[in-house]
């Protein structure tokens, strides 16, 4: 039998209560906290800071798509011949004085700054980093790299099927009637505006990766719209290609539509 001496020693052991700061449970009622979520270099920087920083990185950027302007001028010839290749069988005319001078300047101004594009996404990426948790730092790569690649492959696949296919019916219609003398300051304006539109039209992947794993909208959502994704890339196609010909604007509206199931079957395979 207890005695009641032994008792209230009992209770008064049982009753002790565990200081909040050593009790798990009271110091995080909803449970450990995911380490994939902590922000491992934060720092606390003032609106100056930041826009400071900011103005860091576009400083190098812009020096270095000075550096990649300089690089392309120096072998401007050689660009302005490759652009040229799809045109077989067309020649080209200086309808004003310094037209290709211009020219060059344009050519030399987009290839500069392709040429700069990796270490400007550097730049970015060292910006946004520090306040970016370990989850969100682990797309920053993929997300990227696959952006870069991406956008190359738009560029290969506008000058090896877009501008061939639209080229060719500009030159086979009309072609017993008139002389194909082109403009080159037109003809290069149509094909710079046909490259970088078909690249960032690469980017819809990119674009729903990121979305399906910041959970802003699942493979499932994504599918559902797949009606307004066909009318969608037909104004798109119609939109982005400065030609007229219903067989560019075709091959640029599947090639979207092969590009965001595409990113589906990706988002679906994170589980998203």
């Amino acid at each position: 039998m207890t005695s009641p001496s032994n008792t209230s020693n009992l209770d008064s052991i049982n009753s002790v209560s565990v200081p909040p700061s050593l009790d798990p449970d009271l110091e995080n009622p909803d449970g450990p906290e995911d380490p994939m979520d902590e922000v491992p270099d934060e720092v606390e920087m003032s609106l100056f800071d930041h826009l400071e920083e900011l103005r860091r990185r576009i400083f190098y950027s812009l020096i270095a798509v000075g550096l990649g302007v300089i690089v392309c001028f120096s072998n401007v010839n050689l660009i302005v011949q490759i652009l040229e290749r799809p045109a077989q069988g067309v020649k080209f005319l200086q309808l004003a004085p310094g037209e290709y001078f211009f020219v060059s300047l344009q050519v030399t101004g987009y290839s500069g700054l392709l040429l700069a594009s990796p270490f400007i996404f550097y730049q970015i990426a060292q910006f946004v980093l520090p306040g970016l948790t370990r989850r969100e730092r682990r797309l920053l790569g993929p997300i990227f790299l696959s952006s870069t690649v991406l956008f190359g492959v738009g560029l290969l696949f506008a000058y090896s099927a877009l501008i061939p296919a639209a080229l060719k019916f500009f030159i086979n219609y009309g072609g017993d009637v008139v002389e194909q003398l082109w403009s080159i300051d037109k003809y290069f304006k149509f094909i710079l505006l046909l490259l970088f539109s078909t690249g960032l039209a690469f980017q819809i992947p990119v674009i729903q990766i990121l979305l399906g794993n910041l959970g802003i909208v699942s493979s499932a959502t994504m599918l559902s719209g797949w009606r307004y994704v066909l009318l969608g890339a037909a104004v798109l196609g119609a939109i982005l290609t400065p030609s007229t010909d219903p067989l560019t604007q075709s091959l640029l509206a599947g090639a979207v539509i092969s590009l965001y199931f595409g990113g589906i079957a990706v988002v679906k395979a994170f589980g998203k």
